[in-house]
């Protein structure tokens, strides 16, 4: 069982990728996920690919503890707006895989292949701040007003993909995984953050 990532596409589709759309890296962290794609595939073993994006969690360095961090300290934040996407709860990713792991060790018939997983529902990273902020401000945590820019305000190293939503046909109709709305994913981090909204 493999993780990979929403970096193999060129983020140019409109609506979801599905497991079989053409790939195209846009730089070398895609490419190199996407390598290692190649070699399992070719590698002759019973195997599942499961592609991601935009994972957090209440653990390590990710974008929600980066935006209570941020936001504490201030009034206003500006966050891409038109860089589409799925936040994934670490948690869901890992019960999924868990759910896979499993069948393929029990099953031998098991569904094998490409998949994609991330919770479910379409925001944007200024999206996504806005709801981190009001969940966040629900429990008596930071909160800061969100002003919406254009990734070409926000040049970074490695180009990201303007469209990273991942279809879950897949992996709905091969394990019958049903991922939550990623708002709700959300509010069991930040409980575990903050705490219960008050």
């Amino acid at each position: 069982v493999q993780v990979s990532t929403d970096y193999v596409f060129a983020g140019d589709k409109q609506g979801a990728w599905e497991v079989d759309d053409p790939v195209a890296p846009l730089g070398v962290y895609g490419a190199s996920k996407l390598g290692g794609e190649l070699a399992v595939r070719t590698s002759g073993a019973r195997h599942v690919i499961v592609r991601t994006a935009w994972v957090v969690s209440a653990h390590g360095n990710n974008f929600v503890k980066t935006m209570l961090r941020v936001g504490a300290e201030r009034d206003t934040l500006t966050v891409v707006e038109d860089q589409h996407g799925t936040p994934t709860s670490a948690a869901d990713l890992a019960k999924a895989l868990a759910t896979i792991t499993v069948r393929l060790v029990e099953d031998e018939a098991a569904p094998t292949g490409t998949f994609h997983f991330s919770n479910a529902g379409p925001t944007t990273w200024a999206g996504f701040a806005r709801e981190i902020f009001a969940q966040s401000a629900a429990r008596g945590g930071a909160s800061a007003a969100v002003k919406g820019i254009p990734t070409s305000d926000y040049p970074t190293p490695a180009r990201r993909p303007a469209n990273s939503l991942l279809s879950h046909a897949a992996i709905g109709a091969a394990y019958g995984t049903q991922p939550r709305p990623w708002q709700d994913a959300l509010s069991d981090i930040l409980d575990e953050l903050i705490g219960a909204k008050k």
